[in-house]
């Protein structure tokens, strides 16, 4: 999994944090703590910066960079709720549960919002968003889904959108309708999770780049954390926050994700005239189709937009250009723009599109399996984690009941069931 660079990949994030981009040397000794968390990413900053608030020793480490997996690379949506939606959530955990982590999910935000301005996080927010039909059968998924919202979870602030005003809020004949979001949101990721991480560490966390974590032990002293190099680390307790780069960390864990490849492409500037005629509003905007895409504007006033999936690993060929075919489906006067940008990275799958998230006993913990919507997850999931890391794991353990079985086949052939599969639901989306 880390065979490219332990560097940031060459994005447009990475291009324009290069200020904040602060190098942190490698775990030089070993080090006895109350918390390892392995990974630098949301979810585990988030779980660092919480333990060290409430006075715990933690050190982090990361393979790479802070931000360099999803994190860092993502399209930059805040959005509501939970990618398996919030019925399949329900039938788990039942209705007041389920509606206890919609509530979450917006206390997530609400605090995500908060922590920019306590830390003073820069990271370009723009508030709104919207959720876009292609099809026409697919706008009662549109209107179901603000009834379900209002009815079962006590949201009533989406506003649907017919497709004749469609245009004051998105210039594009592609669309049949939309639900506007006030709540949502974009930002720019990679600065927000470096901010996230200068928040831990003002909180007294530890963070060490390029500290691989080759696997970990259990014993009755506690927990025996083996890092690249010779090293190790103490603790009384683990987080596992690598998610699709989790590896053999903890091949119990990780055998019940897929690593998905996800690829986003930038344009050149275009102008704040340009952008307003194409997003009005500047929302954030994604599509419902099964294979979604996602796109909004920078603050730069670029396009960004992402789509497409790999699950056999590897990146597209000519990559600029297979992501502009896809904007211009949706902005075909677009057509003579040019490409500055392009990348891919890992999302983390389940094979049912569940959360994994969980703990083994009172010394191990994790989440995985955001299914390429982490940006709010991944605060709800520290959440809890950390709540039963402090004895309290009621609410962790209402996702005890999801089952998210290893993919048959490991990597490879899960890859390749997940491929056919995907194929059909392309087909879906074109019929």
């Amino acid at each position: 999994m880390f065979r490219s660079s332990p560097e940031h990949v060459d994005s447009y994030y990475a291009a324009t944090s290069r200020d904040q981009q602060t190098p942190r040397p490698a775990l030089a000794e070993s080090r006895r703590v109350d918390v390892c968390v392995v990974g630098a990413g949301f979810f585990g900053l988030y779980c660092a910066l919480e333990l060290a608030r409430a006075g715990k020793s933690v050190l982090v480490l990361e393979a790479s960079r802070v931000g360099w997996g999803a994190s860092g690379r993502n399209g930059g949506q805040m959005i509501i709720g939970f990618p398996c939606g919030m019925q399949r959530l329900k039938g788990v955990m039942g209705q007041e549960r389920a509606k206890a982590m919609f509530d979450e999910s917006l206390q997530a935000v609400a605090s995500m919002r908060q922590l920019m301005r306590d830390e003073q996080i820069a990271c370009d927010l723009v508030q709104g968003h919207l959720e876009v039909a292609v099809l026409p059968r697919r706008v009662a998924d549109l209107t179901g889904w603000m009834e379900e919202c209002e009815k079962e979870w006590g949201y009533h602030k989406l506003r649907f959108v017919d497709k004749a005003t469609l245009p004051r809020y998105l210039n594009s004949e592609r669309f049949q309708a939309g639900i506007v979001d006030p709540e949502g949101a974009h930002i720019h990721p990679l600065k927000y999770v470096l901010g996230l991480a200068r928040a831990a560490e003002k909180a007294g966390a530890v963070i060490h780049e390029h500290s691989r974590v080759d696997g970990y032990t259990e014993d009755a002293q506690g927990i025996t954390v083996r890092v690249a190099g010779g090293m190790s680390v103490h603790c009384d307790q683990i987080v596992l926050a690598a998610n699709a780069y989790l590896d053999q960390v903890d091949p119990r864990v990780s055998a019940r994700v897929l690593p998905v490849g996800t690829f986003i492409g930038v344009t050149e500037v275009l102008g704040e005239s340009v952008c307003r005629g194409l997003i009005p509003g500047n929302h954030a905007v994604y599509d419902n189709q099964f294979i979604l895409e996602y796109f909004r504007m920078t603050a730069d006033h670029r396009l960004l937009f992402g789509g497409k999936c790999t699950y056999m690993g590897g990146t597209p060929p000519q990559l600029p250009q297979a992501m502009k075919a896809n904007i211009l489906r949706t902005f075909p006067q677009l057509r003579d723009v040019r490409m500055d940008f392009a990348w891919g990275g890992h999302i983390d799958i389940t094979l049912r599109r569940m959360p994994d998230w969980g703990r083994r006993g009172e010394r191990v913990f994790w989440a995985q399996g955001f299914c390429g919507h982490g940006l709010v997850p991944t605060r709800v999931a520290a959440t809890l984690v950390t709540e039963a890391m402090a004895g309290h794991p009621e609410r962790l353990d209402w996702f005890a009941g999801i089952t998210n079985p290893p993919f048959p086949g490991g990597e490879g052939l899960g890859g390749l069931m997940q491929a056919v599969g995907m194929g059909w639901y392309r087909l879906r989306d074109f019929v």
